[in-house]
Order: structure tokens, then C-alpha cells, then sequence
């Protein structure tokens, strides 16, 4: 599937005298931001902005590259335990983990995205896209808000889910959602849950 600016190429090679057309779906608005100058000036995605600079990612985010950015609303934020949050705030390699989890190394707009299809993060972990009627979805769940907004160095998807990988959790956090959940009430019993921590 062949994009231009994320409006999807309907026929190609339409031969001219003068030259060739391609019929896309879309008019191609102007390009002129960045994806950081769009995380800078979006109101929903205040603490994406503060979890950038805390990270020093801005540098990345305004260089010349094709990326792709699952933006974290302010929603996906408020929708973790504020001291899981606070946590990874707090950890600087924890942080830039989970902001790499979020940024794709090549641009890809929703149109191009095919269901099934795993894509690489910057941290060199995956995500695996699919679709849910009309909605794309990541790692099977709805949870991208708003696509395609163009960057000229990328495009940014905005998510109202944070996508947490499983360097930037607690061993008691992985072991909640992993076959030894029961172990982990043990530890917890015994007072020890505090290593796991």
C-alpha cells in the first residue's frame, strides 16, 4: 500500500503527454512542523512533553529522519497507578525505555499499516498492529485516538493507552501479569514483596 503524506494512492501511472498523474484520496495539506514542535504545542499531550525533556529525546524528535511517534495522551498517563508513574518518571533509563517503546524507526501512516503486521520500536522491542472493525489496533487493543498527523520528519499516531515494555516494570510488576502471579502473593505474605519493588 503506497501512501503520499498519509492520503492513500488510488492509480498509478496515469501517462500524459506532459508527464504522469497519480490519483490519491486526499488533498496534501502543508507540512511544516515537527514531531517535536507538535508534541510542544498539543495541549493533550502535556505530560508526553515533560517526559520528553526529562529523557532528552527533543534532540531526536526534531532531527531530519522518518519516524513514526504513538503519542501518550495526557488520558494514557492519568491511567496508570500514579506511583507506577511516578516510578518511571523518577528513572531516567526506565523513561527513555518507555519513550522508545513508543517511537518506530520508519514513518507509517494508518493507511500503509497492514492488520498482523509487527513492527520495531527504537527500543528494539514490537508491536503487533491489527484492526477492530474500522479502528487499528496495538497489540490487540483499539487504543490509537487519532492518526496521521504529519510531521516533515514523520508522522505522529496519538494513543490513549500507555504501551509500558518490560524493561521500564518492577519484577513485581511483570510477575503480576505472568504464570507466577501466585508466587508473588507469597512474597507479599512473607513481607518481602518490598525486593520485588
Amino acid at each position: 500500500i503506497v501512501t503520499v503524506n498519509c492520503a492513500r494512492l488510488l492509480k498509478a501511472d496515469h501517462h500524459a503527454t506532459n508527464g504522469v498523474v497519480h490519483v490519491i484520496d486526499k488533498v496534501i495539506a502543508t507540512t511544516t512542523n515537527t514531531i517535536q514542535q507538535i508534541i510542544e504545542t498539543e495541549d493533550s499531550l502535556e505530560t508526553l512533553r515533560a517526559a520528553v525533556a526529562a529523557s532528552d529525546l527533543n534532540s531526536l524528535l526534531e532531527s531530519e529522519g522518518q519516524y513514526t511517534l504513538l503519542a501518550p495522551t495526557n488520558e494514557a498517563f492519568e491511567k496508570i497507578p500514579r506511583e507506577t508513574l511516578n516510578r518511571i518518571l523518577g528513572d531516567p533509563e526506565a523513561l527513555r525505555d518507555l519513550l522508545n517503546h513508543h517511537i518506530l524507526k520508519s514513518a507509517m501512516c494508518a493507511e500503509a499499516i497492514i492488520a498482523g503486521l509487527t513492527m520495531e520500536t527504537l527500543e528494539g522491542t514490537t508491536l503487533d498492529v491489527g484492526c477492530s472493525g474500522e479502528e487499528l489496533t496495538l497489540n490487540g487493543k483499539p487504543i490509537i485516538a487519532n492518526k496521521d498527523v504529519l510531521a516533515t520528519n514523520g508522522v505522529v499516531h496519538f494513543v490513549n493507552e500507555l504501551l509500558i515494555p518490560d524493561s521500564a516494570k518492577t519484577l513485581f510488576e511483570l510477575a503480576q501479569e505472568s504464570e507466577v502471579s501466585k508466587s508473588t502473593e507469597f512474597f507479599r505474605q512473607a513481607g518481602l514483596s518490598s525486593h520485588l519493588t
